[in-house]
């Protein structure tokens, strides 16, 4: 079977198009920008616009033109930011969506090879195997042992057997066995596109931390409705209609934090985007902040805290360890040569012969080390003279996998590997010097010791049997033991730092490997795991209670060993009693315990596609460093959004303060600032700086603290205090600025007052930055976004657009004013933020 040829798929893929389902609720830019102009507040402001000039029509009031295109002027620039904010973040998650595409594999020009499944085409040649989803409605042609689940269509939880010219289903998925199927159908023209089409998509429920930013922005709304109310009524009969309305809507519009959920979907676009940079793709933007939240990580062993590279490194067979230093080129014999035949044939690798020809393997690394060192020694007549008959597919229960093959002149042979300790068992003879002698509980002690011997030296090592037979009822018994196959793969050089980072941020890390309990102990010693002096085996867990699991992990057991993906899942369940964990896994057993988790980590580069698509995150290197580098980009948005919160909360509350205080008691000849001038400030505030605040690095303790609680409130006890007090302190500079330069006239006292505004931006987040240790070129568009501020207040302030804000140019002397109140404000916060670090902790 070649399957299609690129011609035939470029035909194809014209007139099918690509193989997806078609979202029905995306997001068209015209969409996000329309959007940005048909929120309450915003509409609130045009009606302002209306308002100035229709006022002018009635007696003794003046048309405000200028102010109209002013407010009118602001709500498009307003909007512009809004939209770009918003664009961008779906932009972000757009292109994550893609990435997150699965792979599948099929025969094109006679090659194997993976591809996208979104370029899959009707009459494409699929390969199947366990672990796959199927990508597309089709038929099959070839079959070993396919059994599918395919409850996403059914409902009916148990697989089903499939044989040839049988249906499979997109988005269902293989449980077990192997096929090729010929694709009828993709995209909506498939099964489930069928249905998709009917129905629209679920909209998907909001996260804790979703929920929370809304019921923070509903209080805050709530709360400057009542000063509003206040304001507009005192402002009525102190200056009259217009301006007390126009400055009690400003206020409202400049308070109310509505950029927030934006500015929050944008930090975490950024920081999934970093995540991306750095190896782990992000499946639900929601979950780029979950993740710092974790404090436990349940990682496998393989590929994951090593290279996932095996070599065949030692032998074992005919009672002695054998040396590897062999002539390639001479035949194998005896004992040797059954090793050989069954490394070969008991193996499900492809060899592929790439364009470029090189070769390509696929398929499980320990198979690929098997099969790559067998090859040197077999032959054209050695491979050609055998076909595959039967197959009984390695399982986690089994720990086992089994062929048949059919020898040209000869009786069918089984050929067998898996675990030393479970397939000596199933062996009565042994293969000597290729002699059969009678396997006795002394050789096989024997056996046992070299397997654990190899085992205390990191190496992962495989048993081989066989057996002459015409009777397939029976294949894993009364099997002829080979000897033993020992490979190694090393430790991740940086896994051993990566460890370290865990610790030193509180976060605990478990060793779950389907390896024997010498080699993960091993590992984990060299790794720097702690406490590695214990390993329970499946075995035990098998036999421990619910209750002596849950001591033994209270006591500081890390390893575990020889477990099946149900083990996996009863020690989750355990420990997600009290922590918030993240657990990897890369097979189809995984896929509950994934599920499950706080944080489903799938490897990309081993996982099956069934735990790709129930994970939160999937490591595209398969390296624990990657998770760690993951951990810290959560808690960094986590911080970002508290910074963002921290600044625009403490302005506003400023804000609010400056503008309440000044109507009720103070007696002046208008508003302290005009409703433009409010706006022009939430303008400034809420635009370029905040966005560039979600860009924010990581601090440089950031992985030297404990991970926050997961129901840790975004505004804490501490942040509240923060905000108050840093929000009080700078009503008080910002006052005395306002009565040092009123007797200047108050159009000059309203400058420095809106210049300080601006300016103060400075003071607070330069506070911030000191407090995490943070330099000012860490985060070059934060700098950009606050010289681009001042530059534009400085071009209100100096330029004849000063007469539209009602502002004029500003002396040596006001200056003098705002430079010593920033001085003052900068070290006063610093002094607020240490006083409550100390008296008032996170």
């Amino acid at each position: 079977m070649s399957g299609l040829t690129g011609v035939e798929v470029a035909h194809r893929m014209s007139q099918f198009g690509r193989n997806e389902i078609i979202r029905k609720n995306k997001i068209h830019p015209w969409t996000i920008l329309i959007n940005q102009f048909s929120s309450p507040l915003i509409l609130i402001l045009i009606a302002a616009a209306v308002l100035s000039i229709t006022l002018g029509y009635l007696p003794n009031q003046e048309p405000k033109a200028v102010d109209a295109v002013l407010i009118m002027s602001i709500v498009v620039l307003s909007g512009l930011f809004g939209f770009f904010q918003d664009y961008r973040a779906e932009k972000t998650i757009e292109a994550l969506r893609e990435m997150a595409t699965p792979l599948t594999r099929v025969i094109r020009d006679g090659i194997e090879q993976e591809i996208p499944a979104t370029q899959i085409v009707p009459g494409d040649l699929l390969v199947l195997e366990a672990g796959d989803i199927i990508a597309a409605d089709g038929s099959i042609l070839e079959n070993l042992n396919l059994q599918v689940d395919e409850s996403v269509l059914t409902g009916e939880s148990i697989a089903v057997r499939k044989k040839r010219d049988d249906d499979v289903f997109m988005n269902t998925h293989v449980t077990s066995g192997r096929a090729k199927v010929n694709v009828v159908s993709t995209g909506m023209q498939t099964r489930v596109g069928e249905i998709a089409g009917e129905l629209q998509e679920i909209k998907q429920e909001k996260t804790s931390f979703q929920k929370e930013l809304s019921g923070l922005g509903k209080k805050l709304s709530l709360l400057t409705l009542v000063i509003t109310i206040v304001i507009g009524a005192v402002g009525y009969y102190k200056y009259g209609l217009y301006q007390g309305l126009m400055t009690a809507i400003s206020l409202a519009v400049a308070a109310i934090p509505e950029g927030l959920p934006a500015v929050v979907v944008l930090a975490l676009a950024i920081g999934a985007g970093y995540m991306v940079r750095k190896n782990a793709l992000i499946r639900r933007l929601s979950i780029a902040e979950s993740v710092g939240a974790v404090d436990l990580i349940c990682t496998d062993k393989t590929g994951t805290l090593t290279k996932n590279e095996m070599t065949v490194t030692k032998l074992f067979y005919d009672g002695k360890i054998q040396d590897l230093k062999m002539n390639a080129a001479a035949s194998p014999e005896g004992t040797f040569r059954k090793m050989i035949e069954s490394s070969l044939f008991c193996n499900n690798v492809e060899n592929v012969q790439q364009q470029d020809g090189s070769q390509l393997f696929l398929g499980e690394q320990t198979e690929i080390a098997i099969y790559q060192f067998a090859s040197k020694f077999s032959t054209e007549i050695l491979v050609e003279a055998s076909h595959k008959i039967h197959e009984i597919p390695f399982d986690s229960e089994r720990k086992m996998m089994s062929v048949v093959f059919s020898e040209e002149g000869q009786d069918k042979v089984v050929y067998a590997k898996g675990a030393p300790e479970i397939l000596v068992e199933k062996c009565d003879r042994i293969m000597m010097h290729g002699d059969l002698l009678p396997l006795d509980a002394s050789t096989k002690a024997e056996i046992i010791d070299q397997n654990t011997s190899f085992g205390s030296q990191a190496l992962r090592v495989i048993g081989f049997a066989y057996k002459p037979t015409n009777d397939l009822n029976q294949l894993e018994e009364d099997l002829i033991w080979i000897g033993l196959e020992a490979m190694i793969d090393l430790p991740r050089p940086e896994v051993k730092e990566a460890i370290a980072d865990c610790h030193t941020a509180g976060i605990r890390v478990i060793m779950i490997t389907g390896d024997n309990p010498t080699t993960a102990q091993a590992i984990a010693d060299e790794v720097g795991m702690d406490d590695t002096d214990t390993v329970i085996s499946g075995d035990a867990l098998d036999k421990m209670s619910d209750p002596e699991l849950r001591q033994n992990l209270k006591d500081g057991v890390n390893i575990f060993a020889r477990t099946t993906p149900f083990h996996k899942l009863r020690i989750l369940e355990i420990l997600e009693e009290h922590y918030s964990v993240a657990m990897t896994g890369d097979g189809v057993n995984d896929a509950l315990a994934i599920k499950r988790a706080s944080v489903g980590i799938a490897m990309g580069k081993k996982g099956t596609e069934v735990t790709k698509q129930v994970s939160d995150i999937i490591l595209l290197d398969d390296n624990f460093t990657t998770i760690r580098d993951a951990i810290r980009q959560g808690r960094t948005i986590f911080q970002n959004i508290r910074k963002f919160i921290d600044y625009l909360l403490t302005c506003n509350i400023a804000e609010v303060l400056v503008i309440f205080i000044a109507t009720l008691y103070f007696d002046l000849e208008g508003p302290v600032l005009l409703a433009v001038q409010i706006l022009w400030i939430n303008l400034l505030t809420d635009g370029l700086v905040a966005i560039s605040l979600g860009a924010d690095p990581p601090a440089q303790d950031t992985m030297q603290h404990p991970p926050r609680q997961l129901n840790e409130p975004l505004i804490n006890r501490h942040l509240t205090w923060l905000i108050g007090l840093v929000g009080i302190k700078l009503m008080i500079i910002l006052f005395a600025a306002f009565w040092l330069t009123l007797p200047m006239g108050l159009d000059k006292a309203r400058t420095v007052l809106l210049t300080g505004f601006v300016l103060f931006e400075f003071v607070r987040i330069g506070a911030i930055r000191y407090e995490e240790k943070l330099g000012w070129w860490d985060n070059r568009w934060l700098v950009g976004a606050l010289l681009l501020s001042v530059a534009l207040q400085l071009s209100i302030v100096y330029t004849p657009i000063n007469t539209f804000f009602s502002l004029v140019p500003l002396g040596w002397y006001e200056w003098g004013i705002l430079l010593a109140g920033s001085v003052l404000g900068y070290v006063l916060a610093i002094a607020i933020a240490r006083l409550l670090m100390k008296y008032v902790p996170n």
